[in-house]
């Protein structure tokens, strides 16, 4: 049973790499259910430079891809472990809301819930959060498909 992914697993299960591989690692993982993803949100990533020169901010959108690769790769790993190989691509983002910014220095803890599953279409509730503060929340829905 998995119950963690670091960085290298991560990789395997998602198609996604640097600059645009929102999540370090996954724990906490209960099979499809639920998972922790972490995101260290360093000084030096490239959206910086833009976003804002002199006060970085994080990316909102970002915020949710991070949740959305947490959740995705939770269902790769639990797919990958019965043998079968599937790509998830997001559908849809519901009831975003943005509470406060996060900026470097900050730990980003993805906190997703799965609400159902049906087929190969899936929907969880997901947190950002830094020190115990939410920062941002959204449900997420996603198709799950065949490589």
């Amino acid at each position: 049973e998995i119950t963690s992914l670091a960085l290298a697993d991560i990789m395997e299960c998602l198609p996604h790499r640097y600059p645009f591989l929102m999540v370090d690692k996954i724990i906490d993982i209960n099979a499809d259910e639920s998972a922790v993803g972490i995101k260290n949100i360093t000084y030096n990533e490239p959206m910086f430079q833009g976003h804002f020169p002199g006060k970085p901010v994080f990316p909102g959108v970002l915020i949710i891809e991070g949740m959305a690769q947490t959740a995705g790769a939770i269902v790769i790993a639990q797919e990958r472990q019965k043998g079968q190989r599937f790509i998830v691509y997001m559908l849809t983002i519901d009831k975003a809301k943005f509470r406060r910014p996060a900026g470097p220095g900050d730990r980003l803890e993805y906190h997703i819930k799965k609400v159902h599953r049906r087929r190969n279409v899936g929907r969880y509730e997901a947190k950002a959060i830094v020190d115990g503060v939410v920062v941002a929340e959204a449900e997420i829905g996603a198709m799950i498909s065949e490589e």
